[in-house]
């Protein structure tokens, strides 16, 4: 199964992936961190390139960047889920949709165009407002990260999403702890984990 964290810069995606996969293997689960952009692929490192400022992408080429990277791990993906793994994830097809639709894109294209990715079971997205993610991480952020506008349109996108495909909505400005424990008591009823 994937189970897959979305939410804004700094709202505690990869922490809460980690907890969760660490609780998953507690419990004896056979279970995987998988994190995207993939900075060790080629597109990755393209990716990485970008975002700190060396190269220049329109938004329609960034969003087809990030999802080549996931295609380029798409066949990893489905031997792992075929395998019996649960794969935890650190942003995935929602982000696309979110950060491109924050940019003007069309969020049905951004979709559409990751429809043969394979299905997150259940996705948690951890809710912070754009003001938390700027105060979190104050150095070093990419420009994504400088722009608080773009970050509430994403914000917005994301709760957009959340209400169509019935997401599982966690108040992401909290203590780490709390949250782990929502995420776990939700990702146990709603997956029938042991």
């Amino acid at each position: 199964m994937l189970i897959v964290f979305e939410g804004l810069d700094q709202s505690g995606k990869e922490t809460q992936a980690k907890l969760l996969r660490d609780r998953l293997r507690e419990r004896r689960c056979k279970a995987r961190l998988v994190s995207f952009p993939d900075y060790g692929t080629p597109i990755g490192e393209e990716l990485a390139r970008a975002l700190q400022g060396e190269r220049e992408y329109s938004p329609e080429v960034m969003q087809l960047l990030y999802i080549a990277n996931r295609h380029e791990r798409k066949a990893d993906l489905i031997r792992w889920l075929e395998g019996g793994l649960v794969l935890v994830c650190d942003r995935y097809v929602a982000s696309s949709i979110a950060y491109g639709e924050a940019q003007g894109l069309d969020p049905a294209w951004l979709a559409e165009v990751q429809r043969f990715l394979p299905t997150a079971d259940l996705t948690i997205m951890l809710d912070i407002p754009p003001e938390a993610a700027a105060r979190r991480k104050v150095i070093e952020r990419d420009r994504f990260e400088r722009d608080l506008k773009l970050l509430s349109r994403a914000r917005d996108s994301y709760h957009r999403q959340a209400r169509q495909t019935d997401w599982v909505v966690i108040d992401g400005d909290r203590l780490k702890n709390e949250i782990a424990d929502d995420v776990a008591n939700h990702v146990t009823s709603r997956l029938e984990l042991p």
